[in-house]
Parts: structure tokens; C-alpha cells; sequence
């Protein structure tokens, strides 16, 4: 199987490289992100994910880990085949991504070509616990005891980020931007605080 590809960039096209290894020519389909970023006789070091198939083996790249990452995790959604995950990946970033699905966010997980709403339900779904992985949790569900800090703290996140998609922020944002200023105040933060925090962080 091959794992890397190490070499000259022989050619660009819409969906695919070609990539000189010793003179022999690989060609590798990757989404829009990966292609712009690679210049036709310059160097490049590829991750790439083999798929055999009966009639054909395929070759997927990637310059990050994190897209590697999710393409094996997008894969594994009922409906996302190699082309649908590297749609995906074309309007996406890694960390948009996450953060989505973290937030459940189906309108933004249903922007790329080949994604309707029955699909991006079950991206947010199924990939729920994925989103952790990467470092954006998804809010905890309020334990028993509704007075307990992390009820109070996982409430005032909820009230923070509604309070910034009212001020005209997506809800993806919104949520990012929280998930980072709710870690770095703590459980303690007021809602003020939070909301206010969380505009600065949206304002950087």
C-alpha cells in the first residue's frame, strides 16, 4: 500500500496532481484545498489513503494529517464515498469540520456538493464523539443535579452562544468561539463574561 509520496509536481487539474516519484508519475485526487496549495514544478510531500477496488486502485492526498484524519472518519459514514468526503473537505477545513458537528450544525455540513440534509444529520449524527477527538466537545448534557457547576457552566455556553448568533454570528463560529473562551475562564465565567470574551475572540 502506499502511505507518502515524496516528489516533483508534474501537473495540477481540477480534482487531481500528478506527482513525479523518479520519474514515474502518480496521480492522486485531492480536494480543492490541497490542490491550491500545490505549484506545478515544486516539491511535495503527499499522506495518501490507497482505496483498492476490483477494477481500479486509487490514490487520495493529503498535505495535512488532519484531512488524512477525517477523510478516514468521513468515510465511515453511510453515503460518503471517497469523492463525497473530498467535497467535503474542498469547502470545509479540518477544524470547521469538527466544530460543526460539535454544534450540530447541519446547514453548514450540508454546503458541500453531494451533501443534502438526510446526509448531514447523520454526519452530525454518527460523528458526534468523533468531534472530541479533535479537540471541540460537544456540550454536556445537563446532569440530574441542575444546580451542579457543570449544569450551570454547559447552560450559560447554550445561552452564550444563542446570544451571538442573535448578534448575526454563525452558529459554527458562535460555538468555536465559546468552546475557546469557556475553556480558558473556566467554570465559573459568568454570561457576561462569556459573551463578551467571545466577541473579542470572533473579532480577532
Amino acid at each position: 500500500m502506499i502511505a507518502k509520496l515524496k516528489g516533483q509536481v508534474d501537473s495540477v487539474d481540477n480534482d487531481s496532481a500528478v506527482i513525479d516519484v523518479g520519474g514515474v508519475g502518480y496521480l492522486v485526487s485531492a480536494s480543492a484545498r490541497t490542490l491550491r496549495d500545490l505549484a506545478v514544478g515544486g516539491p511535495a510531500t503527499m499522506l495518501v489513503e490507497t482505496i483498492v477496488r476490483e477494477d481500479a486502485i486509487a490514490l487520495y492526498g493529503f498535505l495535512e494529517t488532519a484531512e488524512r484524519d477525517w477523510f478516514r472518519i468521513l468515510t465511515t459514514v453511510q453515503g460518503v464515498g471517497a469523492r463525497v468526503a473530498l467535497s467535503i473537505l474542498s469547502t470545509l477545513a479540518p477544524d470547521e469540520i469538527a466544530r460543526a458537528i460539535a454544534a450540530q450544525d447541519r446547514a453548514t455540513l450540508s454546503r458541500p456538493a453531494g451533501v443534502g440534509p438526510k446526509l448531514a444529520a447523520r454526519l452530525a449524527t454518527e460523528l458526534k464523539d468523533k468531534a472530541a477527538a479533535f479537540g471541540v466537545a460537544p456540550a454536556a448534557a445537563a446532569p440530574a443535579n441542575a444546580n451542579s457547576p457543570a449544569a450551570t457552566s454547559g447552560s450559560i455556553n447554550e445561552d452564550a452562544v444563542s446570544a451571538l448568533v442573535n448578534l448575526g454570528y454563525k452558529r459554527v463560529e458562535a460555538f468555536g468561539a465559546v468552546a475557546r473562551v469557556a475553556q480558558r475562564l473556566g467554570a465559573e465565567a459568568k454570561l457576561d463574561a462569556v459573551i463578551r470574551a467571545g466577541l473579542q475572540e470572533l473579532a480577532r
